[in-house]
C-alpha cells in the first residue's frame, strides 16, 4: 500500500517547487521598475512681490514718568492720605509725616528773624544821626564807620534769619509729602507709627505715568548694517515721512491695538553685545502695557517692491544652523543654500540663493534626496488632508510592486503549504503498513 502513495508525493514536489520560482520571478518586476519612479513633489514659481519689511526685536516696557516718593524729613509717619493702587494727582497729598518739632523750629526761626529786624532798625537809625553830626564835626570819622558798619550787619542778620525761616518752613512743608506727577500709585511701602529718615531717604511709595510708555528695543549692529546698505541701495523705500513705526507683539501672539513711533536709534554700538540701543513709543491709554513688562516690537522699516517670498515650511535647516530651500533643476531635487531675510506673512524674504522663476519644492522633500528624480506638482496649500496624511507628499501613492510581491508570497505560502498537508495526511498510511519511507 506504501507503493501507491509515494509517487504521488514524489509528484507533488516538483510542482510546489516550480510554483515557488515563479511567483518569485514575478515579484522582482515590480521591485526593479521603482528604481526609475519620479517622487511626487509640491512646487510652487517663485515669483517678486512687494512686501512690507519688518523687524521682530526684544523690548521691555518703561514708564514715560516714573517718580519714587521718598522721605525728605526724618518722623513718624502719621497718615496715608491715597488709595493704594488709584490714580494720583501732581500735588495731591500721600503722606503726612509727624509736623510737630518742624513747626517749632519753624517759629523759632521767624523770632529770630524778628529780632535781627529790630537790631537793624536800630543800628540803621543810629547811622543815620552819625550822619549828620560828621558833617558838623561834632564825632570822630572813625565814630561815624563804626555806626555804618553796624547798621550793615544787622542788614545781614536779617537776611540769615529770613534765609532760617524759609529753611524751616520748607522742612515742614515736607511733612506732607505730595505726588510730583499725575499717574498711578502702587502699594504704601510703610504703614502708619513707621519712622522715617531723611539721611536714608527712606521710600514710602511709587507713581509711574502710564498714559503713555517708552519700549527699550536692542537691535544687532549686523541687521541696522544690511538695512542702510538696502535703502541706500533702493532695495528697500522707506515711508514719505521717514518715520519708522512699531507694533507691539503681546506675549499671547495678539498684536496691541495702539501703534507707536521709534523716537530714536543709538548711534554708539555696545561693545559687549554687539547691539544697538533703541527707544519707541506707544499710547497706552487702557494701561496694557505695564512697566517691566517684556514684549516683540514689530519695526516697519520700509517696502521692497520685488521681494521673493517663500513659505515657512519649505526653508530647511542643516546640521551647521544655515538655511537651504531644494529647487527642481532639470526634473532633479536640487538642495540651495540661502540668505533669510525678515519675516513676510506666513513666509521670509529670502535676498540670495533663488531667482524669480525657479520652481520651489513646498511639500514633499521629505522622501527625495539631493538629486533624486522628482515629478512637480502644483501646490495646493488649502487642501484637506486624506487618509494617507495631509499635503502632496503624504498622498504619494504607494509602490504597486510591494502589493505584488505580498499577493504572490502569500500564494507562494499557499501552495507550500498544501504540498506539505498531503505528506502529513499520507504518512499515518506508510506507518500502518510497517514499510519503511524511503529516501528521495
Amino acid at each position: 500500500m506504501s507503493s501507491l502513495h509515494l509517487p504521488a508525493n514524489r509528484a507533488l514536489r516538483p510542482l510546489a517547487l516550480a510554483l515557488l520560482l515563479t511567483l518569485a520571478a514575478c515579484g522582482d518586476k515590480p521591485q526593479q521598475g521603482m528604481q526609475g519612479m519620479k517622487v511626487p513633489v509640491s512646487v510652487i514659481q517663485i515669483q517678486p512681490q512687494s512686501a512690507i519689511v519688518n523687524t521682530d526685536l526684544p523690548g521691555r516696557v518703561q514708564a514715560i514718568e516714573d517718580a519714587e516718593i521718598r522721605a525728605r524729613v526724618t518722623g513718624i509717619v502719621q497718615g496715608i492720605e491715597f488709595a493704594q493702587g488709584g490714580k494720583v494727582k501732581a500735588g495731591q497729598l500721600l503722606f503726612t509725616i509727624d509736623p510737630a518739632p518742624y513747626q517749632a523750629t519753624r517759629d523759632q526761626a521767624a523770632a529770630q528773624l524778628k529780632s535781627a529786624q529790630a537790631a537793624a532798625v536800630t543800628a540803621r537809625l543810629q547811622a543815620q544821626r552819625f550822619a549828620k553830626l560828621i558833617g558838623q564835626h561834632a564825632i570822630s570819622q572813625q565814630d561815624y564807620d563804626n555806626a555804618q558798619a553796624q547798621s550793615r550787619q544787622a542788614d545781614a542778620a536779617v537776611a540769615a534769619a529770613q534765609a532760617a525761616l524759609e529753611a524751616a518752613e520748607i522742612n515742614l512743608g515736607y511733612t506732607r509729602v505730595t505726588s510730583p506727577i499725575d499717574g498711578q500709585i502702587g502699594k504704601s511701602l510703610v504703614t502708619v507709627g513707621a519712622l522715617v529718615s531723611a539721611t536714608q531717604a527712606t521710600q514710602l511709595a511709587a507713581v509711574h505715568r502710564l498714559d503713555q510708555v517708552y519700549v527699550d528695543i536692542t537691535q544687532p549692529v549686523a541687521q541696522i548694517s544690511i538695512l542702510r546698505q538696502q535703502i541706500a541701495d533702493g532695495i528697500i523705500t522707506p515711508d514719505a515721512q521717514g518715520n519708522t513705526q512699531a507694533k507691539v507683539l503681546l506675549e499671547d501672539n495678539s498684536t496691541y491695538r495702539h501703534d507707536g513711533t521709534l523716537l530714536f536709534s543709538g548711534v554708539a554700538v555696545d561693545p559687549g553685545t554687539g547691539q544697538v540701543n533703541l527707544r519707541a513709543l506707544f499710547p497706552n491709554p487702557e494701561q496694557i502695557l505695564l512697566p517691566g513688562l517684556y514684549v516683540q516690537v514689530r519695526l516697519i522699516q520700509g517696502t521692497d517692491p520685488k521681494a521673493l517670498v517663500v513659505p515657512e515650511q519649505a526653508i530647511q535647516r542643516t546640521a551647521d544652523g544655515n538655511s537651504t530651500l531644494v529647487l527642481v533643476k532639470d526634473g532633479k531635487a536640487a538642495y540651495t543654500p540661502v540668505q533669510v531675510g525678515p519675516r513676510v506673512g506666513q513666509g521670509y524674504i529670502i535676498y540670495q540663493g533663488i531667482q524669480a522663476g525657479d520652481q520651489l519644492v513646498v511639500a514633499g522633500f521629505q522622501k527625495i534626496r539631493p538629486g533624486a528624480p522628482v515629478q512637480p506638482m502644483p501646490w495646493q496649500p488649502n487642501a484637506k488632508p486624506t487618509a494617507q496624511g495631509a499635503g502632496a507628499a503624504s498622498t504619494q501613492p504607494q509602490p504597486p510592486a510591494a502589493a505584488d510581491t505580498s499577493a504572490h508570497d502569500q500564494a507562494a505560502k499557499s501552495a507550500a503549504d498544501a504540498a506539505a498537508g498531503d505528506e502529513a495526511a499520507q504518512a499515518p498510511a506508510d506507518v500502518a503498513t510497517g514499510s519503511p519511507a524511503k529516501a528521495d
